[in-house]
């Protein structure tokens, strides 16, 4: 009896992935449709909340225009994590990427489907990481 040989692994396209992920963090930092329905969610930390005087606000619209990807920060190419100054404050924005129904406890195993993938944007203080 022979032994089946494994699936190849084919990486997931890192174009596509940093696509449809600037097309979601526009959608909900901008208000900007994508071309393709993407699902997710966004998320801020308590102190950005708490912050006042517009400052989540700020911080939000920064993240949505956010285009200064470089490889120290975005080595993989997805386009999931960047950094904005507000008012002299480093705000952090990181996007996670996990399997639509998996309620959160599993990453996405095909990240480039955004069918199955349910993308979470969380935006924070420097500080709060």
């Amino acid at each position: 009896m022979s032994t089946p040989e494994p699936a190849e692994f084919s990486p997931p396209d890192a174009a596509t992935i940093a696509a449809q992920n600037d097309a979601f963090r526009r959608f909900a930092c901008l208000g900007i449709a994508p071309d393709q329905p993407i699902q997710g969610r966004m998320h801020v930390t308590r102190s950005l909340m708490e912050a006042g005087d517009g400052f989540m606000a700020e911080a939000v619209k920064a993240t949505g225009e956010f285009d200064t990807f470089e490889p120290e920060n975005d080595p993989e190419g997805w386009h999931d994590f960047g950094a904005v100054t507000i008012r002299g404050e480093t705000v952090f924005w990181k996007l996670d990427l996990y399997e639509a129904d998996s309620d959160f406890r599993f990453g996405a195993e095909a990240p480039d489907n955004p069918e199955t993938t349910m993308r979470v944007l969380t935006i924070m203080k420097a500080r709060d990481w």
